[in-house]
């Protein structure tokens, strides 16, 4: 009998001792943070895919979530860094890369080197004159465009060989006058049906007076998206009324409010970023 208790006594250790082995699995010091609308961050994406699949562990983080732009901005405090999205920060060390980076970069981050920050532009390229300016205004522009492509003599070679020389500037097309300016980001969410027709018939009437230019966009579709992309701004969001005619919209009210708010000014980005590239294509900053 007493051999039986002592055999009990031995066995009770074993099930003490098993216990501690299931420990918590340690969470990935590597994160990527990235945002709704964000072309590069789309472009990160099957890098980082490739890069997990062979055995590293890059969390992708979308700002989106309220803890996820408070630990964001945690980060950047900690680490003293001013970045956008994609940024790819080791959360233990510090060491971060800023912006979008090719696999091969991103591995020696990975393996812990230190990433250099990629070369940037010396401000933006003087922006061209308008169409039917002075010859004393393009000899003005040219030096300054001289002067801007020295100073960005440090940038890649292949970045150097995609400007272009500023006779093919001045020979391509240019807008008379710069173009109307659409409402954008918070502006938009509030705008009534008034205030976007009236952008609408300037908008007519400068592509009326620019009808050289190419690739003008058919303004009423633009219009119509404008007011379609508001609706869903306000319908998007609880709490949220579809605007009527000449009424801005109702904005949302809630205690979620954050995270829904982030989602859509990501959105609104993105939005905001193809109305540039429209302005853009007419060669005005």
């Amino acid at each position: 009998m007493a051999k039986e208790v002592k055999e009990a006594v031995v066995e009770e250790p074993v099930a003490v001792v098993e216990e501690p082995v299931d420990t918590e699995e340690e969470l990935s010091p590597w994160y990527v943070f990235c945002s709704t609308g964000c072309g590069f961050c789309k472009k990160a994406e099957p890098v980082v895919e490739e890069l997990n699949n062979e055995g590293y562990d890059i969390l992708t983080l979308d700002l989106a979530e309220p803890d996820n732009a408070k630990l964001n901005q945690e980060l950047k405090t900690e680490y003293n860094v001013q970045c956008g999205t994609p940024w790819f920060i080791n959360a233990d060390t510090g060491k971060g890369v800023c912006g979008f980076r090719e696999k091969d970069v991103l591995k020696k981050w990975l393996d812990g080197e230190d990433i250099p920050e990629p070369p940037r532009p010396t401000g933006q390229a003087p922006r061209p004159p308008f169409h039917g300016s002075t010859n004393k205004e393009e000899i003005t522009w040219k030096k300054e465009y001289k002067h801007w492509l020295e100073d960005n003599e440090h940038m890649p070679k292949d970045w150097v060989g995609r400007q272009r020389t500023s006779t093919q500037i001045l020979e391509a097309p240019r807008p008379k006058s710069d173009p109307p300016r659409p409402p954008m980001g918070p502006t938009l969410s509030q705008a009534t049906d008034e205030v976007l027709d009236k952008w609408g018939t300037d908008t007519k009437a400068w592509q009326e007076e620019n009808s050289h230019l190419p690739n003008l966009q058919p303004v009423d579709q633009m219009v119509a998206n404008m007011k379609q992309r508001r609706t869903q701004m306000a319908t998007q969001q609880p709490g949220g009324v579809p605007p009527t005619p000449g009424v801005p919209p109702t904005p949302p009210s809630g205690p979620d409010q954050s995270a829904k708010l982030n989602t859509l000014d990501a959105k609104v980005q993105s939005l905001e970023v193809k109305l540039d590239k429209i302005i853009n294509h007419f060669g005005v900053k």
